[in-house]
């Protein structure tokens, strides 16, 4: 018997990641000017900024519906064979909603957890569930895990405006204001399966501060879970001036991955974001 994952693209686990992790990635639709595209699929990271550079409307995601979600899960589910799917927050998208509806036609071989989370909430929450896997537990085990687990995942980011997330009905147009005047970078937190603005700053470097003051002073990282680090755009060199500026909690460390976002939460950040996610003790 085995135990296969499935999650959806907003966990930002990119094909020839996936294929080497040995997980099932759904890809999230993303249409740019009436042209659809599968999230990871048909269109790059790189291609996405590009687009969205240049499109006059926002890019709009849609979520995996439930038929999709049935004939996905019954090519993986057998006599023998279970299923962990992992979603983006149910705050989020009705992603996980149509997940769950679709599981109820495999009698308990396939189990739906909201990641209350999205992209490397979402991904390290997936890397966890491999390493049970690993570990030789039983789905429901693995279940009860994941879901004490995901209680316990943090994840910060600093962004370069709040339009993007105004647009798309993330934030209100209130808080959206913050992020509009001089050089504020706003900085973000995923807490109960949304995205909230907990402080902001002047500066690129200043924003970086605040945000590892407030993992260092607030948190404690489980450095024997998985950690990520993430950057949004056409390169890294946000995620290189914010580790030059700060002694990051876990960059350079061992077996951390970085992540560049893509489509479906690129649509929402935009570029130039950059961030971690953790395991709190």
């Amino acid at each position: 018997m085995s135990i296969k994952v499935m999650v959806d693209s907003a966990s930002d686990i990119r094909p020839e990641e996936a294929k080497e992790m040995g997980v099932i990635v759904l890809p999230i639709t993303i249409t740019i000017e009436d042209k659809e595209y599968a999230d990871g699929v048909d269109i790059t990271p790189f291609e996405f900024y590009e687009k969205q550079k240049n499109c006059k409307t926002l890019p709009k995601t849609s979520q995996i519906n439930t038929y999709t979600f049935e004939e996905e899960m019954a090519k993986y589910v057998s006599e023998n064979d279970e299923l962990i799917v992992i979603t983006i927050s149910s705050k989020l998208s009705g992603t996980y909603n149509n997940a769950l509806q679709a599981s109820k036609k495999f009698n308990g071989k396939v189990k739906v957890i909201d990641s209350l989370n999205a992209t490397i909430g979402e991904k390290i929450l997936c890397k966890l569930a491999l390493r049970l896997i690993e570990e030789k537990k039983s789905l429901n085990e693995i279940v009860d895990e994941l879901e004490l687990a995901k209680k316990n995942i943090v994840v910060m980011g600093i962004v370069d405006t709040l339009e993007y997330l105004k647009k798309g009905g993330r934030i209100s147009a209130t808080v959206a204001i913050a992020g509009t005047l001089l050089s504020v970078k706003p900085i973000l937190q995923i807490i109960d399966g949304e995205i909230k603005m907990f402080s902001k700053a002047i500066g690129l470097k200043k924003a970086n501060s605040v945000m590892n003051n407030q993992v260092k002073t607030n948190f404690k990282i489980d450095y024997n879970l998985p950690c990520e680090l993430f950057w949004s755009g056409f390169n890294d060199e946000y995620l290189q001036k914010y580790a030059k500026d700060e002694n990051m909690p876990f960059y350079n460390k061992q077996n951390v991955g970085i992540t560049a976002l893509g489509a479906t939460i690129g649509t929402h950040v935009g570029p130039n974001a950059v961030g971690l996610a953790f395991f709190r003790k």
